[in-house]
């Protein structure tokens, strides 16, 4: 069971926080009743793990929501058709970041969608859906510093980038806003070659 635990999941800060305090109050709580082993124990280990969940509140980045519940056939969808990369870029937007400005920034940066290389698109959201029977992972981006005519440009260089398998569609539900939809580019099934035998 603990195995299937997602560090990523987790909110590491809270828990240093959590750990730190309960620590550094024993430290002070030793302190006063002269325990000097509890309190050495709270105040050597309490206090360095407190500002350490400190650093990492100020440098978090929480997990994208979903902004819709996946229907079971859409997971069915997913477990059939999604892509490595599909399933990697759902994993790492839905977990907790440490140090890291906005989530995807570096491959905004790289798809020429982040202008001034720190003023890039918000990534608000994320669901999951079916696009004419094939999986889509639904990315939702607040973008005021990067019009849509821009992400139009890209979707070539989207597609190569998140292949392959995948094609992608852009839509702009309103004003500064715009979905990705990262579609799953399902194979053609081979044409099935039928031999006539020629009349005499």
């Amino acid at each position: 069971m603990l195995g299937r635990i997602k560090l990523g999941r987790i909110n590491l800060s809270l828990v240093l926080l959590a750990v730190g305090g309960v620590l550094t109050i024993i430290g002070f709580v030793a302190y006063f009743q002269d325990n000097s082993t509890l309190n050495l124990v709270g105040f050597f280990y309490g206090i360095p793990v407190l500002l350490g969940g400190l650093a990492l509140r100020a440098a978090e980045l929480e997990p994208a929501p979903y902004t819709q519940p996946t229907a079971p056939e859409v997971l069915k969808l997913r477990d059939e058709q999604a892509t490595s990369t599909q399933n990697q870029v759902r994993l790492d937007v839905t977990r907790y970041r440490y140090g890291q400005e906005a989530h995807l920034d570096v491959a905004l940066e790289k798809l020429g969608l982040s202008p001034s290389g720190q003023e890039c698109p918000e990534l608000s959201g994320l669901h999951e859906t079916d696009i004419d029977g094939s999986y889509a992972l639904v990315l939702e981006f607040e973008s005021a510093t990067v019009p849509f005519t821009t992400w139009v440009e890209k979707k070539t260089k989207i597609e190569t980038f998140f292949g392959p398998g995948v094609r992608a569609e852009l839509s702009q539900p309103e004003e500064d806003q715009v979905n990705l939809a990262l579609i799953t580019q399902l194979e053609a099934a081979p044409t099935a070659v039928v031999e006539v035998e020629a009349k005499g």
